[in-house]
């Protein structure tokens, strides 16, 4: 059993500026999608504007659920209370099956929203493959040296994750935010790749808002646990 590295007032450190980044961020959306051309659009049946709201959607609850489970464990140790041993491989599940319906999502949405905006397919295809490298090896360098368990935060929940050193290989060697610098540029790919006006503003908003999860949430929390 971990003891709760947080006072409990830290469960909300930082999230009133989550708050607000959030609502710029959303503004600017707003300010930039024609939901009228998008209404005229759909896919399955379903609108484009369904498939906007839902891929701008799953984002924030993602990343609203981390938040939520990291602070409950590490000012009430919450998670492990309900879940006992199996807590971690819990959050595990929901994590990941919200880290993965985020491209889905956006695939839905840009093949709905396809040539909504003018490139050509060399242009894709140059612009794609530029992005692609550094996001490739990013996610390659996760899995061979960094490990999905950690870097879906099991430091929140497994004291052993805390002891583990610094890496230093992959891409990490070169800057040790590639997750959030070069993995996210995925998102940028389907939407060039589909010429998608609304999924490339999706795309330019969830790459923001995963900095404004570092700068609310991750960095306060490895202070925290690591001081």
């Amino acid at each position: 059993m971990l003891n709760p590295p947080a006072p409990p007032r830290y469960f909300w450190h930082g999230q009133i500026l989550h708050l607000v980044l959030l609502v710029v961020l959303l503004t600017a959306v707003w300010k930039l999608v024609d939901f009228g051309a998008l209404a005229e659009r759909r896919l399955f049946g379903i609108s484009t504007t369904s498939w906007f709201i839902i891929s701008l959607t799953i984002p924030i609850l993602h990343q609203v659920f981390v938040w939520l489970a990291w602070r409950s464990e590490l000012c009430f140790r919450a998670m492990t209370k309900w879940f006992g041993a199996q807590t971690f491989n819990i959050y595990r599940i929901v994590f990941f099956l919200m880290f993965f319906a985020r491209p889905v999502a956006l695939i839905l949405l840009a093949v709905a929203d396809h040539d909504s905006f003018e490139l050509s397919i060399p242009a894709r295809v140059a612009v794609c493959l530029v992005l692609g490298v550094p996001s490739v090896y990013t996610g390659y360098s996760v899995v061979r040296y960094f490990g999905m368990s950690r870097a879906a935060g099991a430091d929140h929940f497994d004291e052993s994750y805390r002891s583990l050193p610094l890496v230093k290989e992959g891409i990490f060697k070169y800057t040790s935010n590639s997750m959030y610098s070069f993995a996210f540029l995925a998102f940028w790919i389907i939407a060039i790749a589909g010429a998608s006006w609304s999924a490339l503003v999706v795309a330019a908003f969830s790459h923001a808002y995963i900095w404004v999860h570092y700068f609310c949430t991750e960095r306060p929390d490895m202070r925290m646990i690591y001081s």
